[in-house]
């Protein structure tokens, strides 16, 4: 998940570099909303481990 959340950032990079702000910036929501997914997951495996 993070390899994905990896790869659309740099595709928003790129488009923002090329001038797409709308395909930027919805790239940038998907790589933030998969970060945050991953590590929300990461949290509750360690969690559910420890346990």
């Amino acid at each position: 998940m993070f390899r994905w959340a990896i790869i659309f950032a740099v595709i928003a990079l790129l488009a923002s570099f090329l001038g797409f702000g709308g395909v930027a910036g919805l790239s940038a929501n998907f790589a933030y909303i998969l970060l945050a997914l991953a590590v929300i997951l990461f949290i509750v495996a360690f969690v559910s481990r420890r346990m």
